[in-house]
């Protein structure tokens, strides 16, 4: 039987998108900062899906690029 460490480590598939409110979490911004980091062209979300999403390489380059 495994423990519960176990189950929660187990192989899952790796993150590629992510929505606003995840990804204000990650840069420590609001949600409408990330809109307006959107609406001003400097995060380029994906909106192949009816919800916005944020690759995580936009958010990798956003960071890259912005320091």
């Amino acid at each position: 039987m495994q423990t519960m460490i176990e189950l929660q480590t187990e192989k899952r598939p790796t993150r590629l998108a992510f929505s606003i409110q995840e990804t204000a979490a990650m840069l420590g911004l609001s949600d409408k900062s990330v809109r307006r980091l959107i609406w001003r062209g400097l995060l380029h979300p994906s909106r192949a899906l009816r919800h916005i999403r944020i690759p995580k390489d936009e958010i990798e380059r956003f960071l890259r690029e912005t320091r």
